[in-house]
């Protein structure tokens, strides 16, 4: 009884010492997005809930991506060519007065990138943050994005690729709100 109390103790005393180590991980208060910052960036992107198209190679109409609206309005879930192998998952969220977007891409990495508000509210322009799971020095991997709304019904998806820190290309999807 006496050992079982003593132990008992010693691991609340060790507890106490080394727990508030393990919590030492990465977290920083951020100052909060003005009204203007959040209608220009996660409000924005509100607007792009429902279903997009796009022609494919060979013409033919596909949906290209579907935004929904999750986590009591704080954060816009892109699954883009949803049941295709290729589907991949975008997701943007506020962090301060900046938005984020974390992109689970088919390739098996998870480019993070971030957007200002910017002049034009039309637009809305990423640029490269971090990498995870990136498995080599070689390893493509979206860096950057650019979301254009020509019009309320015509996004335009500018994708920038990257090896390292050096840009390799671009390809853009013009997509048609579906009615």
């Amino acid at each position: 009884m006496r050992r079982s109390i003593l132990v008992q103790s010693l691991f609340v005393v060790c507890a106490s010492l080394l727990l508030p180590g393990c919590a030492t991980s990465s977290h920083q208060v951020v100052k909060p997005a003005t009204e203007a910052q959040r209608l220009m960036l996660i409000d924005s992107m509100k607007g792009l809930e429902g279903e997009w198209t796009m022609a494919d190679e060979s013409g033919q109409q596909i949906t290209a991506a579907v935004f929904t609206v999750s986590s009591g309005g704080s954060v816009v879930r892109e699954i883009m060519f949803p049941g295709q192998p290729h589907e991949m998952t975008n997701v943007y969220h506020m962090d301060g007065d900046t938005m984020v977007v974390t992109h689970y891409c088919a390739a098996g990495n998870q480019p993070r990138m971030r957007a200002k508000a910017g002049t034009d509210p039309a637009v809305i322009t990423f640029e490269p943050d971090s990498v995870t799971n990136l498995t080599s020095a070689e390893q493509y991997y979206m860096g950057g994005l650019t979301l254009t709304r020509r019009d309320p019904e015509t996004l335009i998806a500018k994708w920038t690729s990257y090896v390292g820190s050096d840009e390799k290309g671009s390809i853009e999807f013009v997509m048609t709100r579906k009615q």
